[in-house]
């Protein structure tokens, strides 16, 4: 609790209106990458509280859509569509894709984690198997040359995402933001390009 209260980007994030610290992770990645741009439609997966969207939604300056998809509630924010429900729930993925109407996607980005129990191998496959099935939207969903950003733990399954990744994205970066904690074995893995 202490770490939390006395962090850098706890305070910054207070200050700053964000809902969470984990706005500046994509203000940094998207700094750097140039993802987000006017004019988009950007799909938000595991978006409570939903300081990322808010983000995507400053950067779109009233141009473009985001629609945030989570299993917790997520407080109304201008600008952002939500969708509460379980990713991995068929019909919730409908709900989502509905809303879609046929229209493709410029940015999927996923800061997904799953309810931890504390067992690491079952922790690493629950969230690979997010990952997973963050990949396969975004593979259906992007346009070609569309950008995907997700969240992975470093470990098991590790490497056969990233080769997934290659087999669909001109090229796969490996980010680690300032505002991760070094302790953590997050990484953010940035799919450029959605090959044809």
């Amino acid at each position: 609790m202490h770490e939390h209260v006395s962090d850098e980007f706890v305070k910054k994030a207070q200050r700053d209106g964000y809902r969470a610290r984990s706005a500046y992770k994509l203000i940094e990645i998207d700094d750097k990458d140039h993802l987000i741009k006017p004019g988009m439609t950007i799909v938000d997966l595991g978006a409570t509280p939903g300081s990322w969207s808010q983000v995507a939604v400053q950067r779109l300056k009233g141009h473009g859509r985001v629609i945030a998809l989570d299993i917790l509630e997520m407080q109304p924010l201008a600008g952002v569509e939500f969708i509460q429900g379980d990713f991995r729930e068929d019909a919730v993925l409908q709900q989502l894709e509905n809303s879609l109407a046929g229209r493709q996607v410029d940015l999927v980005i996923a800061d997904m984690a799953p309810n931890i129990s504390g067992i690491s191998d079952v922790d690493q496959s629950r969230a690979a198997y997010l990952t997973e099935l963050a990949l396969e939207f975004s593979i259906k969903w992007l346009k070609p040359g569309g950008h995907f950003l997700v969240k992975v733990f470093a470990g098991s399954g590790f490497d056969d995402i990233i080769k997934s990744m290659r087999d669909h994205f001109e090229k796969v970066a490996t980010r680690k933001p300032k505002a991760s904690r070094d302790r953590s074995s997050e990484i953010y893995l940035l799919g450029l390009r959605r090959k044809e």
